[in-house]
């Protein structure tokens, strides 16, 4: 401000000399052109001047001269001893002895040679005076000035960053706290706090569904790894214990074998879901045929062929991954088969039905109690634990929800006890 100030003084320095003169000029032609309505020449060449005529007025002289030149009416300035022409309508500055003056002459005109000379003198100001009292002037004003505009400017600034110190404090606190579910007040408007509490919001939801995964799969592992480990460990301190025979020793390695597989594959599992919940794992959307890679899938099953029966429509196409949809697809074929009857069958179909794209794996096997159908998307949850066999964890039907998620559909199941089960990828059009 103080640079502002010093800056605004000097143009004012450079521009006041102009800017007087001009105003001296600009009153000498308004008070000759007004004095000049009240002279009047008469017919007998007489001079007639009415009582509006002013001699003296805002410090312009006022003189009639004949057509001769000689002084008629009013009185020059002493200071005035240089011999000046008359110039019609023309204001000029003229060197005096003492003093310079502004001149302005005007030609009142009575027929075709007989009129008077109307001259206007205005001692013209001297710069350094001007300077003087500007810098006057600026001595009292510019320290009033920078004292407001401090004041104000702290003022104005301590109320812009108020928002800023809420959002530090607010942000100090729920890390001191390590509550990263609380979030920072939006405030109203379209500001860069606004925007700043946006970003400070999204990064704590981000965070906080970064450790909420990061829980969820060391509960989830400690809850599920702790069985196989349990048998693993068991079937080791047997066999160090006691002398095995071949036969044992190869059932107690196959053991082993069976639920080293089991906890790779759940650990997979669950690297797979905490990746999908965090957005981290990428899917890679792109065309997929959808009728060939349905087709490609059944025909890769290890179960026979007899039991799975398969109803496609040509020419389906979506935008995803296909190593996703591979996955859901599988896992809903085996738990088909693992929830099936003995030698039960299970129906796989791709249609396009409305403004959606459906893939329906169906089966008739135990079937879901209606009040059990809004739980098994939970992880680990079983409706029929006894009939998961070494490998089920639970994971299968929560990873078919997140992949279904991942591509902008949903997931339904339509099921009646002992009689089976359908579940349903719904796809919207537009993903197609």
């Amino acid at each position: 401000m103080a640079a502002l100030a010093g800056l605004v003084l000097v143009s004012l320095l450079l521009a006041s000399d102009s800017v007087v003169r001009g105003s001296a000029m600009d009153t000498l032609s308004q008070t000759v052109r007004s004095n000049l309505l009240a002279v009047d020449v008469q017919e007998d060449g007489s001079l007639q001047v009415g009582e509006e005529f002013r001699y003296y007025q805002n410090g312009v002289y006022m003189l009639i001269y004949s057509g001769e030149e000689a002084l008629l009416a009013g009185q020059v300035p002493v200071s005035f001893t240089a011999s000046e022409t008359f110039e019609n309508g023309v204001t000029r500055l003229v060197d005096s002895e003492q003093d310079d003056y502004y001149v302005l002459d005007l030609w009142y005109a009575k027929g075709w040679e007989d009129g008077v000379w109307v001259r206007g003198l205005m001692e013209a100001p001297e710069p350094d005076q001007t300077i003087q009292n500007l810098l006057s002037l600026a001595g009292v004003v510019i320290p009033a000035f920078m004292l407001l505009s401090a004041l104000g400017g702290y003022w104005i600034a301590k109320r812009a960053f108020r928002p800023l110190e809420e959002i530090t404090a607010t942000a100090q606190a729920i890390s001191e706290g390590a509550d990263l579910s609380a979030r920072i007040q939006r405030r109203r408007g379209s500001n860069e706090f606004t925007r700043l509490t946006d970003a400070f919001n999204q990064m704590f939801e981000r965070l906080e569904c970064s450790f909420e995964a990061e829980k969820r799969f060391t509960a989830d592992a400690s809850h599920e790894l702790r069985t196989p480990v349990s048998v693993i460990k068991g079937a080791c301190e047997y066999a160090e214990k006691f002398d095995e025979t071949p036969e044992e020793r190869a059932e107690t390695i196959a053991m082993i074998h069976r639920q080293a597989l089991r906890m790779s594959g759940l650990i997979t599992q669950l690297l797979s879901m905490t990746r999908l919940d965090q957005g981290t794992e990428g899917v890679a959307l792109e065309e997929v045929d959808l009728s060939g890679l349905v087709r490609s899938v059944c025909a890769e099953q290890a179960y026979p062929t007899h039991r799975l029966t398969l109803e496609v429509e040509e020419g389906l196409t979506v935008r995803g991954s296909a190593p996703l949809l591979t996955r859901l697809l599988q896992n809903l074929i085996d738990n088909g088969f693992k929830y099936g009857r003995e030698e039960g069958q299970v129906w796989v179909s791709a249609r396009r039905e409305g403004e959606e794209i459906q893939l329906s794996v169906r089966d008739n096997g135990i079937g879901i109690p209606k009040e059990q159908q809004d739980k098994i998307w939970q992880r680990f949850y079983q409706v029929d634990p006894a009939r998961s066999h070494d490998t089920g964890a639970g994971l299968g039907l929560s990873m078919v929800q997140k992949i279904a998620q991942a591509h902008g559909g949903y997931m339904t199941v339509d099921s009646v006890p002992n009689l089976g089960s359908q579940f349903t990828l719904h796809l919207p059009v537009s993903q197609a």
